[in-house]
Formats: structure tokens, sequence, C-alpha cells
């Protein structure tokens, strides 16, 4: 545990007991901030941030979401129910957690990866409880996406999408049961992404077609026949490395390592099984609707998130959100930016909070 955090469990009244990291609570009164990490992480993500933003003045909640780490009250079974990890769900998830706490609101709603997605319609849908969100490495751009899949299959190098992969019944089984183990894995799928990889030099894709995306890496865009633990297997950092990852050291992935290996992948796989399979369509009612509370993107430079779908972007700054305060893209920082960049960061979210 790092210094100035604390951790423990609360019911959200949502049928989860969550596993929460909290810093900033010693005096009531302050004002809140709720942190939602992505996939594959925890509320353990947010640890290089949150005693920046506590010794600034605020109240900072980070929780395992749905599916996640210590959390429970969820149905990790495949076939189980798939329905509860609906984003409508995961917004009520979100509420719970703020009148457990005692509050009524809070200053901000920051999401990260999947998390970003939740943030996003926590203040589309709840203005008055989310008064402010920040949304790191996936863009806000309300439009859905297709299935290319077969499209995609039938490219001279057959490929396929890593959401219709993490989709599958054989998905969890692969990574949780991958011949190098849960931490190798982890720890190739971290670097892949970080701007630790030098193939990571993303760009705007000019479309959502299958010839466009599939110039994405392959932990985007997959080889048809190789599940993610193989396709990432190949890049694993050499002992050199790894000893130089300052941003993640051997004992910090092990925090993540030893959750996944206990809980598996599965529920956060839900997750993407909702997107994949058009379950989240009890929010087609807020179709169109724009987040108008303050609003900021941060990512990094070395992101492909930020582009994986073609115009999202351009979208989320131009209409999506319209009170768009800035959209940061950090030096230096892949897919994990406030691990990777911790500092700028947290700079950027208290020039955000002030």
């Amino acid at each position: 545990m790092h210094a100035g955090l604390r951790t423990r469990f609360v019911d959200n009244g949502n049928g989860l007991t969550m596993h929460l990291l909290e810093a900033g609570d010693e005096a009531p009164g302050r004002p809140c901030v709720l942190l939602l990490h992505g996939f594959p992480e925890l509320a353990y993500s947010w640890r290089k941030v949150m005693p920046a933003l506590a010794a600034a003045g605020f109240h900072v909640v980070a929780p395992d979401q749905r599916g996640y780490g210590r959390t429970t009250g969820w149905d990790a079974a495949y076939n189980g129910d798939v329905d509860s990890f609906r984003l409508s769900n995961m917004v009520r998830d979100a509420l719970g957690l703020v009148e457990a706490l005692g509050r009524r609101s809070v200053a901000a709603v920051v999401g990260h990866d999947f998390g970003a997605s939740v943030a996003a319609y926590c203040a589309l849908t709840r203005p008055d409880v989310f008064r402010s969100v920040v949304l790191m490495s996936a863009p806000f751009g309300r439009a859905p996406v297709q299935d290319i899949g077969a499209e995609l299959a039938a490219l001279p190098r057959p490929r396929k999408h890593y959401q219709w992969y993490y989709s599958t019944s054989a998905a969890n089984a692969d990574m949780w049961h991958c011949p190098q183990g849960v931490h190798a894995f982890l720890r190739a799928y971290f670097h892949v992404k970080s701007a630790d990889w030098k193939g990571n030099k993303p760009f705007r894709l000019a479309s959502w077609s299958a010839a466009e995306v599939a110039k994405m890496p392959t932990y985007y865009i997959m080889d048809l026949d190789r599940n993610m633990a193989e396709t990432v297997s190949p890049e694993m950092p050499s002992a050199a490395e790894i000893a130089a990852c300052r941003w993640l050291p051997e004992h910090e992935l092990a925090v993540y390592s030893s959750e996944y290996a206990r809980t598996g992948f599965q529920g956060g796989l839900q997750w993407y099984r909702c997107r994949t399979e058009g379950r989240n369509t009890d929010l087609e009612g807020f179709a169109g609707r724009a987040i108008d509370v303050p609003s900021a993107f941060i990512a990094g430079r070395s992101d492909w998130g930020v582009y994986q779908v073609p115009g999202a972007l351009e979208s989320m700054q131009q209409s999506a959100c319209t009170r768009m305060r800035g959209c940061y893209l950090l030096e230096g920082a892949g897919h994990w930016v406030q691990q990777e960049r911790p500092d700028e960061v947290s700079r950027l979210l208290l020039e955000f909070l002030a």
C-alpha cells in the first residue's frame, strides 16, 4: 500500500461490496473526486495520482469496479448475469458508491480506458451528481461501432478485433491459464501498450474499415489464429528492460498479477460482451445528447487507444463534450498514462479542478 492511501469495503446498494482505495478523507467537507479504472486494471492503477489530489484538499476515492479485484457481488460465470455489466449498471454502481460515501455529488469523475466510458455516461446521464468529468485514453465519440469481423478475417493477413475476441468464451482461460503464467502475460501486455514499446507510433485512421483498422498493432487487431497471450508473448521485455521500468516495477506488477491469478479475467471481459453483443441498448434514449459539464481529455501520445475508433477524438472535441477545457497528449506515455506520467497527470487534474 502506498503511503497516504487506505483501503476499506463499502456496500454500494447495487449488489456490490466495493473495495476502495481512499485518500484525503481525514477532514469532513472536502470535495470528492471519483477515479474509475479500466482493463486489465484495478483501483491500484490510481495509486500515483491519489496522494497529490489529497494533498491539494480533495477526498479521493478509487474502487475496484464490478468484475475486478476485491470487489464482490458480481457473477464470474461466462453464461451468468451478463446484463449486470452493462454501462447503465456501472453508472448505478458509481451512484450507489457516492451515496454510500454520504455525498450528494462529486467534484469530478475521472475514468481511464473502459472506465472512461463509465465516467462519460455518469456525466451525461447524471450531471447533477457528477459535476465534471475527465476522460483518459478513450475518447467519448457517442457513435457505436459495427462488427467488421468478417471483413477482417477476409484480409490477406487474416485478423480479428480484440474486443470481439475478448467477448469469446475462450478469452478468459487463454489469459488466466496461459503457458507463461499471469504475471509474465501482464508484464508483456502492459509493456506492449506503453511508450516503452517502440512500435507504438499512433496516427489518425481514415475510416472504420478492415483495411484501415488493420494498420493498428496486433494487440488491437489480432492475427486471426492467435489469442491475446500468444499475441503479446513475443514482445515480452528483457530482464534489463523490466529492471529499468520505473513506472511499473515488479513488486507493483505483482499486485495486479496476484489479483488476476485469483479472480481470472472474466469479470472485466463481460464489459466487452455488453458492447459487442449490443446489450447497452438501454442507453439509446440518450443518443445524440452531449456531455454538458466541464470536461477534459488526457492520454499518452504513444497510445493507440486515442485513435482506435476513427473520428471519436474529433467528435468529442467538437460536439460530444460542449465544455471541453483541454485535450492533452503527453509525451513519453502510452496507454497507462496515469501510471507512466503520474506527475503530469496530477498537475493537469489539479489545474482542471481549480
